[in-house]
């Protein structure tokens, strides 16, 4: 596992020509999905990325689906996968790699196992996967699968936070259900989510600074699991006001506070990526739909069985800086 002794300097690779604050990227995640026999369709999906523009791109979690064993071949074939493709890609985990494997249709893995050799055999070097690569800093180990870079007064931060709760385990029934897991693993899980969770929030408030101290136009924070922006109206929860996030068994009521916080003191403009969901969505979900967070914008990626990525274009002297557009690949 790659062990950073100190901060590194961020140095992003020139990957596309482009003229100071403007490029591109694109944004996919949660395929292939061996249930769904889609393969051949991500392989479509990562030749259309290969043939576009972008200068990099990044993968928002789940390198299989959530009911198949979690080997270690999983991740060779990821990486063999991100190394074949022409630009560089960044990978944030998901629940599927490693907090779902404790689930008996997955072999009764210990997702904390899983987590570690997630981190050794994922992030055992300080670049990113692609035929060209960029140089990324991670944060501290263990959590060296936490990162940042920048570019063009852009700066990206990536962090572990997956789906399944983000790792936290409510009671008994959660613990145990359809799973191999007694409540001492569970235990284990709580205490894993506790630690991870201040790294995490730690990581972005970080990220935030560096993007006040650089006079940055935009920050970028992706990760994989849908922390619950949304929720149907019911007759206890006004659907102007109902998120999930905010539940007090809620394991990213931490992530979210922090990110609001840190939206609130920054000028320019905040793009929140994650997966999980697998259905695209461009929206401004905070505070609520009637008192919103004007710089703060939500993107959900695509997903299996619906296998397509999205392209963004990045203009620094524009006000929105962000312009973001589904790219739908055709299924042969």
């Amino acid at each position: 596992m790659f062990m950073p002794k100190s901060v590194a300097v961020v140095v992003s690779m020139a990957c596309t020509a482009s003229f100071a604050g403007t490029f591109t990227f694109g944004l996919w995640g949660d395929m292939p999905y061996a249930k769904n026999k889609d393969a051949a369709w991500t392989q479509s999906v990562i030749q259309s990325i290969d043939s576009s523009d972008v200068a990099f791109s990044i993968f928002d979690g789940d390198i299989k689906d959530g009911s198949s064993a979690c080997t270690n071949e999983v991740f060779a074939q990821a990486k063999n996968t991100f190394n074949g493709m022409k630009a560089p890609v960044v990978y944030v985990p998901g629940d599927n790699e490693w907090t779902d494997c404790h689930r008996k249709n997955n072999g009764g893995w210990n997702n904390l196992e899983r987590l570690d050799t997630l981190r050794k055999v994922m992030f055992e070097q300080p670049v990113s996967f692609g035929q060209r690569k960029m140089k990324l800093e991670h944060q501290d180990a263990p959590f060296v699968e936490n990162t940042r870079f920048t570019r063009d007064a852009i700066v990206f931060v990536q962090v572990n936070v997956p789906g399944s709760n983000n790792n936290r385990v409510l009671d008994q029934k959660d613990c145990t259900k359809k799973s191999a897991r007694t409540w001492a693993d569970c235990e284990a899980d709580n205490a894993e989510y506790a630690v991870r969770n201040v790294a995490v929030n730690r990581w972005i408030t970080g990220a935030f600074e560096q993007a006040l101290a650089q006079k940055a136009k935009g920050v970028v924070i992706t990760l994989q699991a849908d922390p619950g922006f949304d929720l149907p109206e019911t007759e206890e929860h006004d659907e102007a006001k109902a998120t999930g996030w905010n539940r007090a068994e809620s394991g990213y009521k931490d992530l979210m506070e922090t990110v609001i916080s840190q939206t609130q003191k920054f000028k320019g403009q905040v793009l929140f990526v994650h997966g999980d969901t697998h259905v695209f969505k461009l929206d401004k979900p905070l505070h609520q739909p009637l008192n919103l967070l004007p710089n703060f914008t939500r993107l959900q990626t695509f997903g299996s069985p619906n296998n397509h990525w999205v392209h963004v274009s990045v203009d620094t002297k524009r006000p929105e800086v962000f312009t973001i557009r589904p790219v739908m690949v055709e299924h042969k």
